[in-house]
């Protein structure tokens, strides 16, 4: 799991700072929207859809919104078709960047996107420019509390998963992008509803950062990537010192 609980740890310290929670709302509601458009409207029979909710509630978005976002995916008045893109490049530090958006408009994510690189010491690079530093791999990730590490272990890899990673805070589990849905509905079926199953990119490569003020750039990079409407997910190869992250979680 190397590199991958680090990446969590600095989203969560990102996601404890967002003070914008209609822009946060918003994104959870595109995502359902487009679950709910492109599969069935029941979450039991969509499992994006059913996962899309679930992460809705963990950031406490209220249920009438939840249920007009999927009436906006089901009702027909909605005609807007988006597109899941995949943008790369370099942050601060040369860290490589992968950033997933979710558009009704091509025309304008990009250019925002190759702004906000190229103002914040950053470079916007041709598809394929980093994902040569990842590897593309299913994951899912359950709260610690369903299971202990022993149970987990077992459960996931009698389902097919390749890792699994526990902590005090939640069990990781890393399959085959071509598996993932099978290792999710195994360990569904024994611990409920994931906090999280979805393709992601793990570093096989990591960029080491040691300073703290190229830290606090690269932090400050992603949150202002974060903070695009048509941005959903940010991945980094970044390798924080285990000092420097503990000064930045203090901040």
């Amino acid at each position: 799991m190397s590199g991958h609980s680090q990446f969590k740890n600095i989203m969560h310290r990102k996601g404890a700072q967002d003070k914008a929670r209609a822009k946060v709302f918003s994104k959870l509601a595109r995502e359902i929207t487009v679950a709910a458009k492109t599969g069935l409207p029941d979450p039991e029979m969509n499992p994006r859809l059913r996962l899309a909710i679930q992460n809705a509630r963990s950031q406490n978005m209220p249920k009438d919104n939840i249920e007009r976002a999927i009436a906006k995916g089901t009702g027909g008045a909605d005609t807007t078709n988006y597109d899941e893109l995949r943008y790369e490049g370099f942050g601060p530090g040369h860290v490589a960047i992968i950033v997933e958006a979710l558009t009704d408009n091509r025309s304008r994510t990009a250019p925002n996107l190759r702004a906000i690189f190229t103002k914040n010491g950053g470079a916007m690079g041709e598809t394929g420019s980093v994902t040569f530093n990842f590897e593309h791999i299913g994951y899912i990730e359950f709260p610690a509390k369903v299971a202990t590490p022993d149970a987990m272990f077992e459960a996931a890899l009698d389902a097919g998963a390749e890792d699994v990673s526990s902590d005090e805070e939640t069990h990781e589990i890393i399959c085959t992008p071509e598996d993932l849905g099978t290792v999710r509905e195994a360990l569904e079926k024994k611990f409920g509803t994931p906090n999280a199953a979805r393709m992601d990119w793990r570093p096989t490569v990591q960029t080491p950062v040691t300073d703290l003020e190229t830290a606090k750039k690269l932090m400050d990079f992603i949150d202002l990537l974060n903070e695009d409407d048509d941005v959903q997910r940010v991945i980094t190869n970044a390798d924080i010192a285990e000092d420097v992250l503990a000064q930045l979680e203090a901040e």
